[in-house]
């Protein structure tokens, strides 16, 4: 016995634990026994898609027909010597496509702290736009925050404490009305993105009740999905007793229930660092009927100006704050 197998099987999963991403688990569970046994047992785990699922291109659009007919009779030889054949390799699982998250992870058992990176960002833009947003699932969305701007420039001039933020006066009817349609089409544009990624985790919220807290962002900084325990154990206990009005969809995705909009606006915002914004927009966006408008201090502050938040985007968020709030109501879709 060598050195490394004489350590405890908790200290090499701590150890895994640190690691995190699943490429590495994976490929560390053809290493040896111990290591398949154990590379399943971490509970915080990192998972990248390195393709939009569903969208990879097929054999037949890339290989020619004396490629496709060589595979299919090697295949057939194979089929025919099974003897000869080697057992699957755990790396396969991630070079086969398409394969779902689920699938994925079907083989980690104690998962506590999941974050999932996609490929890319879901909005389509006008060049120069920024939409940025965190949502909150449990079987159904539970709130929305989105920052959004049409445009950022960079002031070379000094910006001053009193000019670099705006003073919270009073928007005038007519302010707020122009550039409404463009505001509403980001905002429906981030709920759709949001119930995609909701949808696209279904199975993996059903199939590890042991999760603790989910996270889907993409590698953009676009958008964040958040589930907790909580979330997650209405989601499987809605699915659970079938409930098929409150976990409609629509296509792919989870149908976004009827919402309660608070949107403020400024034309123009100038930043402390310089950065102007223009058409700055902050949407937080709940059920209708199940939450005040209260809170929305607190709602944005954890979304965008906690710990760890974008400089920019925090700094523009409290500055949103100071402008007046217009309430808006969404059927669903």
């Amino acid at each position: 016995m060598d050195a490394f197998d004489a350590i405890p099987d908790p200290v090499v999963i701590d150890i895994l634990n640190k690691v995190g991403d699943v490429k590495t688990l994976i490929r560390c569970r053809s290493v040896s026994k111990r290591f398949n046994s154990l590379a399943t047992q971490s509970d915080s785990l990192l998972l990248q898609l390195d393709q939009i699922l569903g969208a990879t291109e097929s054999d037949s659009e890339i290989d020619s027909p004396i490629a496709s007919f060589f595979r299919s009779l090697f295949k057939s030889i194979h089929g025919l010597l099974p003897i000869f054949s080697k057992p699957a390799n755990t790396d396969e699982i991630l070079t086969r496509s398409p394969k779902t998250p689920a699938q994925i992870l079907a083989g980690f058992e104690r998962i506590r702290n999941l974050e999932v990176e996609l490929y890319g960002g879901d909005v389509k833009l006008e060049k120069g736009a920024a939409v940025k947003w965190k949502a909150e699932f449990g079987k159904t969305l539970k709130s929305c925050v989105i920052v959004a701007f049409r445009s950022a420039t960079v002031n070379t001039s000094a910006v001053t404490e009193s000019t670099a933020v705006v003073d919270g006066g009073v928007e005038s009817d007519s302010e707020f009305v122009c550039g409404l349609k463009t505001r509403v089409v980001w905002t429906i544009s981030a709920l759709m993105a949001a119930s995609t990624r909701h949808y696209l985790m279904r199975d993996l919220v059903k199939d590890h009740k042991e999760m603790e807290k989910l996270i889907v962002r993409d590698r953009e900084g676009e958008g964040t999905v958040v589930m907790d325990a909580a979330g997650m154990k209405e989601y499987r206990e809605t699915e659970a007793r079938g409930d098929d009005k409150t976990l409609e969809r629509v296509g792919e995705r989870t149908v976004v229930p009827s919402v309660r909009m608070s949107m403020r606006h400024a034309p123009s915002l100038m930043l402390k660092s310089g950065i102007c914004l223009e058409a700055a927009t902050l949407v937080v966006v709940r059920p209708t009927g199940l939450a005040s408008d209260d809170n929305d201090v607190e709602l944005v502050t954890e979304a965008f100006a906690g710990d760890g938040g974008d400089c920019m985007y925090g700094e523009a968020v409290t500055a949103l704050l100071k402008r007046r709030r217009n309430v808006l109501e969404m059927n669903s879709f």
